[in-house]
């Protein structure tokens, strides 16, 4: 019998751990020990660092320990809960038993690369996702907002960018205060109160980001979007943003709502100018 393929092997649940940390609901494989005079827990087999308590998640998936301690301690001081992961069979293990709110992986790890893990997470999962890149390499952007990535971050970055970035992700991620009627463009169906987007009347599965680039377009239908006014409107920031968020992103919105992505009949581009829905 062949061997699983790398694809269908890394998703695999981890291993139970015989001696359950009496401070976490979770259990690991590997032995549980106290990490100095904080009293987290580690779990010295997977080299996996957790923190317990209640709120934000950010998963870190970093092989470097200075940059990754460096990270924790920043967002720690905006009173997150971080765990940490040095690769992405490390990170599969702490997703899979608590779940983050915000995922930061960096490209280059050990084995499972950044992209993999981030095309593993986005079969399963819409969580927002940071990928952090060692230079403003456009080929290592575009590939990882392909792989499914809704943000980048180029290394070396300020704290305070990484935690504007964050604090955009989590506004973005949760549920609107308003309702929103029901909007159909036609064959496209926009339910913005249910999250739910319909092509043909079945139902289609956009992640956080795609879905809120999708509504922004979709209260206006018409109107062009610059893709300044889209970052602004969708990502919350302009200082830090990059057209390439939106292009990347419209780009895979169509490949799931579009009959044809390549002659688009719903966003489509006004050159020069930006993108609008078309009515």
């Amino acid at each position: 019998m062949a061997s699983p393929s790398t694809r269908d092997r890394w998703w695999r649940p981890p291993r139970e751990c015989t001696a359950p940390c009496s401070r976490c609901s979770q259990t690991r494989a590997g032995r549980t020990e106290r990490d100095g005079p904080t009293g987290r827990r580690r779990v010295t087999r997977f080299r996996i660092r957790q923190t317990v308590s209640v709120g934000t998640r950010i998963l870190t998936v970093e092989d470097d320990e200075r940059i990754r301690t460096a990270v924790r301690l920043a967002l720690e001081d905006e009173g997150w809960t971080v765990d940490e992961a040095e690769s992405g069979e490390d990170a599969v293990a702490i997703f899979q038993t608590t779940p983050p709110d915000v995922v930061l992986i960096d490209i280059m790890l050990p084995g499972m690369d950044g992209f993999e893990l981030c095309r593993g997470i986005r079969r399963s999962s819409d969580v927002p996702v940071v990928m952090v890149t060692a230079r403003n390499d456009t080929h290592d952007i575009v590939a990882g907002l392909e792989a499914g990535a809704d943000d980048y971050l180029t290394k070396p970055f300020a704290p305070k960018e990484l935690s504007a970035r964050i604090r955009a992700l989590l506004r973005r991620a949760r549920p609107g205060s308003s309702p929103h009627a029901r909007l159909v463009f036609g064959d496209l169906e926009l339910v913005p109160d249910e999250g739910k987007v319909l092509r043909g009347g079945d139902e289609v599965h956009l992640t956080k980001t795609e879905f809120r680039l999708l509504c922004e377009l979709a209260d206006n239908p018409g109107k062009v979007f610059s893709r300044e006014a889209l970052l602004d409107k969708v990502w919350g920031y302009d200082y830090f943003g990059d057209g390439r968020l939106v292009d990347v992103h419209v780009r895979r919105l169509r490949t799931k709502i579009e009959a044809d992505p390549a002659n688009p009949r719903h966003v489509v581009t006004v050159r020069g100018l930006g993108y609008r829905l078309q009515t």
